[in-house]
């Protein structure tokens, strides 16, 4: 299994490219961030500072969207990044969120995303795409090389997941819902003539190191509610759209009945108040929290369900021994062994 880190570009972007160079030195293989221009910096400009600084982690958005840059504009900057530091790019995206709905925009169809996807992927490959009428194609990249990982939670979406992503970005650990979304993007890949085994699965989702006490439990909890106030934007879209019959785990849809709004000036923080409505066992069920040893039991079962990935949000009090740990201890316990001498 590999892991990523997943952090907000809030400033100073040195303290980002810090975390970014700590979670390296801690065995951790991606480095993800938010992408949203206004509540944020530019991610791309700090990736670039990130790839400099580093040697082997891989760096994307978690997610970026179709809507806020023109695709060719994104894949240029793909194809730049892996031409000067050596195919170490990944690109997440999804319909948008936070990024088109700050400005009162909405989130994409999934005709645009499919669209989207196949424009990037094929530019920032170093190969030539059909767009607005004329064939196009970037002169000077040769052997770029990018990855395209499709964030989903409805089932059109992650029907589209199976069908052109190479590879499918959960952003909750809750084990009943990413078991029913793994094998619906499975079959999805499979019924267009894909090997479904092809299609990369990452779960993403808050990691908090602490120990059981009731102080410590409860702090981890108000630390990472956010989260589940995050993923009922989507929900809610879900629930919108299909209703609450849907095919959709009722493990992922009731809690957001006591949803009564969302205040994007608080995304992604700790504290934020318009995820009250979270009740403490979403969080659990979503997150990552408790001792080493919790989190190892976790992700093995999410391993077991074929997660290739597992990336840690960092939107907390705790970063730095959270990484300590997970490098010390979470990564060797999931990680190949190798005897010197069998």
């Amino acid at each position: 299994m590999d892991f990523g880190a997943v952090l907000q570009t809030n400033p100073p972007s040195a303290r980002t490219v810090q975390l970014a160079k700590l979670a390296e030195a801690h065995g951790f293989s991606h480095v993800w961030t938010f992408d949203s221009h206004l509540l944020w910096q530019e991610p791309y400009v700090i990736y670039s500072k990130i790839l400099a600084e580093t040697n082997r982690i891989i760096v994307g958005p978690m997610v970026t969207n179709p809507a806020t840059r023109d695709w060719t504009v994104t894949a240029s900057v793909y194809a730049t990044l892996n031409e000067m530091y050596g195919n170490r790019t990944i690109c997440g995206i999804g319909r948008g969120d936070s990024a088109v709905r700050v400005t009162n925009g909405a989130p994409t169809n999934l005709t645009t995303l499919r669209e989207s996807i196949h424009v990037i992927r094929e530019l920032a490959n170093s190969r030539s795409v059909e767009y607005n009428g004329a064939t196009l194609q970037f002169p000077w990249s040769t052997g770029s090389s990018l990855e395209v990982w499709v964030a989903a939670y409805g089932p059109l979406a992650l029907k589209l997941a199976g069908e052109v992503g190479d590879g499918f970005i959960l952003q909750m650990a809750d084990l009943d819902v990413a078991e029913w979304m793994i094998t619906t993007v499975r079959n999805a890949a499979e019924a267009v003539g894909r090997d479904p085994r092809s299609v990369k699965f990452c779960v993403a989702a808050p990691m908090y190191i602490g120990d059981t006490t009731d102080d410590a439990v409860a702090h981890m909890r108000d630390q990472c509610r956010w989260f589940g106030g995050m993923v009922g934007n989507h929900v809610a879209d879900i629930v919108a759209k299909y209703g609450e019959g849907s095919a959709v785990p009722k493990a992922l849809t009731d809690y957001i009945k006591g949803r009564e709004g969302y205040d994007y000036n608080q995304h992604g923080q700790a504290g934020n108040t318009h995820a009250d409505f979270v009740p403490d066992e979403i969080v659990d069920r979503f997150c990552v929290l408790g001792t080493a040893a919790d989190h190892i039991e976790k992700l093995k079962a999410l391993k077991d369900m074929g997660v290739d990935q597992f990336a840690g949000y960092l939107q907390h009090d705790n970063k730095e021994e959270t990484l300590r740990v997970y490098g010390e201890t979470v990564i060797p316990a999931l990680s190949e062994h190798i005897v010197a001498k069998a």
